[in-house]
């Protein structure tokens, strides 16, 4: 049996964004005072940097600061503004490996201060979805993909936006929980194809 996952994990990045939330929501003093007990009490260590505790980028810091939502007129500009830093691959060619995809799906580890510099990031996507019927261990916070490119098939369009939500998600969705696996570096373009080719693949387990 395979070992189950833990849906509920929590990143010195997610956390650090609860925090801030709750404070800016109580109001500014109590904003400055978590963010400087985060600061004191969180070090950097191998992969885990405070990067993106101590300076949020547009996108978190609008999230942040509006933990119910955003208003649809901000919601679209950040969305436009999202859209703008996704990178299609280069060479145009959008599909990779889907075994090696699987493996990445599979792998929840990354970014950890327990890993090694520069070791390869997994991108954990069973622990947010359903991805083939085989599967027993997996998350519902994002929709079931099980059979995403069958039932989508592989249109230019459909590529094009599946890349871009891989890549940067709050460019289809303001504020969504998925992680910016290519704008945050999370996944490189060589992975980022290995999991188009298991959501796409008509061989992939995804779309048996």
């Amino acid at each position: 049996m395979k070992k189950l996952r833990l849906h509920l994990c929590f990143s010195t990045y997610m956390l650090a964004s609860l925090v801030s939330a709750t404070a800016l929501a109580a109001g500014p003093d109590y904003a400055k005072a978590a963010l400087d007990m985060m600061k004191a009490d969180f070090k950097a260590k191998g992969p885990a940097t405070m990067e993106r505790m101590v300076q949020q980028d547009e996108a978190q810091a609008q999230c942040s600061a509006n933990p119910q939502g955003l208003k649809p007129k901000l919601a679209q500009k950040l969305e436009q503004s999202q859209l703008s830093t996704i990178k299609y691959p280069a060479d145009g060619q959008y599909m990779g490996d889907w075994k090696n995809g699987e493996k990445i799906a599979q792998n929840g580890r990354g970014m950890q201060s327990s890993d090694a510099m520069g070791s390869v990031n997994g991108g954990n996507c069973y622990a947010c979805h359903q991805m083939s019927k085989t599967e027993i261990s997996f998350g519902n916070i994002g929709p079931s993909l099980y059979q995403y490119g069958k039932l989508r098939g592989s249109s230019p369009e459909i590529l094009k936006y599946t890349w871009g939500k891989l890549y940067n998600s709050q460019a289809f969705t303001a504020c969504s929980k998925m992680p910016r696996f290519g704008h945050n570096g999370v996944l490189s373009e060589a992975q980022l194809k290995d999991i188009m080719a298991l959501l796409m693949d008509g061989e992939s387990p995804v779309n048996k």
